[in-house]
C-alpha cells in the first residue's frame, strides 16, 4: 500500500539481498513493475545480475517479495493498532482505518497491491496470489471483528468497510483527496454505530 521501502524485517535475507529488495521495491511502486528489469535493478543495487538470480531466482520472485513485505508491515501496523485499543469492539473495527493515514504518508501512486494487480494478469503468478490473499486478510478481518462485537451480519458489513478503506486509498492517490482516510474512517464508525 504504501511506497516506502522498510524491508528488512525479514531476518532470512541477506544484507546483500535486503539491498536487492530494497532497491527493487522502490522501483516497482514509482516505476511500475513491468517498467523495470532485473539490468535496472542489479545496477541501482550495486550487484550483479547473477547475485540477484542467486538471492531471489527470478523478476516474479523478486515481485513476490516486494509484496510479501509490504503486507507483512501492513499487517504488523493494523495488529499493533489492534493491541493497543484492547477489548473496546467498535475501537478494534476501526484500527485498519486508524492506521491508514499514517500508511498513506508516502503512498502518492496509491495501492501497491491494487498498482500489482493491474500488472500481473496471470492468475498463478505469486505476486497475484499475494495481492488477492492481502485483500481478503483485510476483509475477513473486519469481518471476525464485527462478529466478535456481535453484529448480526458481518459478511455484509465486512464487505462494505472493505469498499470504504480501498475507496479512501484511491481518493487520497488519484483524486488528490488529503482527507479520504479520515473521512472513510467517519463512514465507517457511523455504519458500525448503527451495526451494533
Amino acid at each position: 500500500m504504501s511506497g516506502d521501502t522498510d524491508v528488512g524485517a525479514d531476518p532470512k535475507l541477506t544484507p546483500g539481498a535486503r539491498r536487492i529488495l530494497e532497491v527493487a521495491s522502490e522501483l516497482f511502486y514509482w516505476r511500475g513493475i513491468h517498467a523495470v528489469g532485473v539490468d535496472t535493478i542489479a545496477a541501482e543495487s550495486g550487484v550483479t545480475k547473477r547475485t540477484l538470480y542467486d538471492r531471489f531466482g527470478s523478476k516474479d520472485a523478486l515481485v513476490a517479495a516486494y509484496l510479501a513485505a509490504r503486507d507483512r508491515r501492513w499487517r504488523e501496523l493494523v495488529l499493533a493498532r489492534l493491541d493497543a485499543v484492547g477489548s473496546d469492539p467498535q475501537a478494534r473495527v476501526l484500527a485498519p482505518f486508524d492506521v491508514l493515514p499514517e500508511w498513506l504518508v508516502p503512498s502518492s501512486r496509491g495501492c501497491s497491491f491494487v498498482n500489482a494487480f493491474a500488472e500481473l494478469p496471470d492468475e498463478d503468478h505469486p505476486g497475484r496470489r499475494l495481492v488477492v490473499a492481502e485483500k481478503t486478510w483485510l476483509r475477513d478481518l473486519f469481518r471476525d471483528l464485527l462478529a466478535e462485537a456481535g453484529v448480526d451480519d458481518p459478511d455484509t458489513l465486512a464487505a462494505q468497510l472493505l469498499s470504504l478503506h480501498e475507496g479512501a486509498i484511491v481518493s487520497h492517490s488519484i483524486v488528490g483527496q488529503p482527507d479520504a482516510a479520515t473521512t472513510a474512517r467517519a463512514a465507517a464508525e457511523t455504519l458500525v454505530r448503527v451495526a451494533m
